[in-house]
């Protein structure tokens, strides 16, 4: 559950903040590389920490959670636009990454980038070796007989 969380955090606030950070780049006359470069690793390692709890062997939940997070949002959005936007942070009060956080944010859900992200995440949770205890030699109920007998 706790590799969730963090899944969820890094979609939400890395991939919020790379997104931001790239379009403010972009939109800048001359565009600054150096913003670009890091706006892009910021990209590539929530990519890295999706890819390798959707592709390994950890549990199910791990991407339940960001894909409900993920999809629910999305569904929000689709019915109440105004209600999915109220809850990103714009306030003044408010932190200047957090708030870039969540500009990226909106422009990822709006987008539909949180519904193509929430689907990818999903479909390891309907694979049925996930939810599968490993086998370990040491389950073994009782001893395997030789190979040739006794006789």
């Amino acid at each position: 559950m706790l590799i969730g969380l963090v899944v969820t955090a890094a979609v939400l606030g890395g991939g919020g903040w790379a997104v931001q950070q790239a379009l403010a780049n972009a939109g800048a006359t001359p565009p600054d590389e150096q913003k670009t470069w890091i706006a892009l690793g910021a990209m590539a390692a929530v990519g890295l920490v999706v890819g390798l709890v959707t592709a390994g062997r950890v549990s199910p939940v791990a991407t339940f959670i960001p894909s409900m997070v993920l999809l629910a949002w999305t569904v929000v959005y689709a019915l109440d636009v105004n209600r999915a936007l109220s809850f990103i942070p714009t306030e003044p009060s408010v932190n200047q990454i957090i708030r870039d956080a969540g500009l990226g944010d909106r422009t990822m859900l709006t987008t539909g980038v949180f519904a193509l992200l929430g689907v990818a995440l999903f479909i390891p949770v309907l694979m049925p070796s996930r939810w599968s205890r490993r086998q370990d030699d040491l389950d073994d109920d009782y001893e395997a007989t030789p190979e040739g007998g006794y006789y």
